[in-house]
């Protein structure tokens, strides 16, 4: 069966940190039969030339060109149905995936007819090497517990069925909650979820990451969202109030006490 890769890049993304998330998914041991890139919006000249480059390379290599920046929902949901193949594996444009990554995540896919999304672990790095974190993921049973309070799969790791988003609505406009969004839909409607405990792509970080997940517009976004979940019947009310106390305390924290937080307490 052949698969497809999704990405998007939009004006303010690296070149060079194209051209290392590119570079990783053509190196593959189980290389794609197709990568769609969504370029949200005008993009910079370096980054069109590393694009142009690329497809010279690889001709796989096809481009979705959108005139506004549509935000990552709309463009990846936009990209899904420019699509051909009916395996799907997410790639974000700074981040680097492991070498046998598909060809694990391939072989799960095989092998679990039943599984509509399966992702992974990652290794969170920055470029000044200050920071080398282990993002771990729940596994089997573990999901059902955990997707109530936390999103359970990281979103560059993950391989997914087209059908099955597609069915559940596709990718959607919701900020930084797009995949969380997503995920909490299919699951809604049955479908099953899985992580694969092993290190699949090394994230790029920084500190902007812990600042963009907090205040008051990150908190009334968050608070929406687990309405949403109590709506879609994932929680109860107890659980629902739960979830809304642990966004709170998140998200209005100081962002350098989350990031205490994200590095103590949810990494390893």
């Amino acid at each position: 069966m052949p698969f497809s890769v999704l990405m998007s890049v939009y004006a303010k993304e690296n070149p060079q940190y194209l051209k290392e998330a590119l570079d990783s998914v053509f190196s593959q041991s189980l290389p794609p039969d197709e990568v769609v890139l969504v370029e949200d919006g005008r993009l910079t000249e370096g980054l069109y030339a590393e694009i142009r480059s690329q497809q010279r390379l690889h001709p796989q290599l096809k481009t979705v060109e959108l005139e506004e920046n549509q935000q990552l929902g709309r463009a990846l949901g936009i990209g899904l149905g420019q699509v051909s193949h009916p395996l799907v594996a997410r790639m974000d444009s700074d981040d680097i995936a492991v070498r046998e990554r598909f060809a694990v995540q391939y072989r799960y896919m095989m092998e679990h007819p039943e599984v509509s999304a399966v992702g992974g672990y990652i290794q969170e790095f920055d470029d000044a090497g200050t920071w080398k974190k282990v993002k771990e993921m729940p596994l089997g049973k573990e999901i059902d517990h955990y997707i109530r309070y936390r999103n359970p799969l990281n979103h560059m790791t993950v391989m997914f069925r087209r059908d099955a988003v597609m069915q559940a609505g596709n990718y959607q406009h919701f900020p930084f909650l797009e995949d969380y969004y997503l995920w909490s839909r299919m699951y809604a409607q049955g479908a099953r979820l899985a992580n694969i405990p092993q290190v699949l792509v090394h994230a790029r970080t920084s500190g902007n990451l812990f600042r963009r997940r907090g205040g008051a517009a990150y908190c009334r976004r968050y608070l929406k969202f687990r309405r949403i979940q109590r709506e879609l019947g994932i929680t109860n009310r107890r659980q629902f109030l739960k979830g809304c106390l642990l966004s709170i305390a998140i998200s209005l924290q100081p962002s350098w006490l989350r990031k205490r937080v994200y590095g103590v307490l949810l990494r390893k």
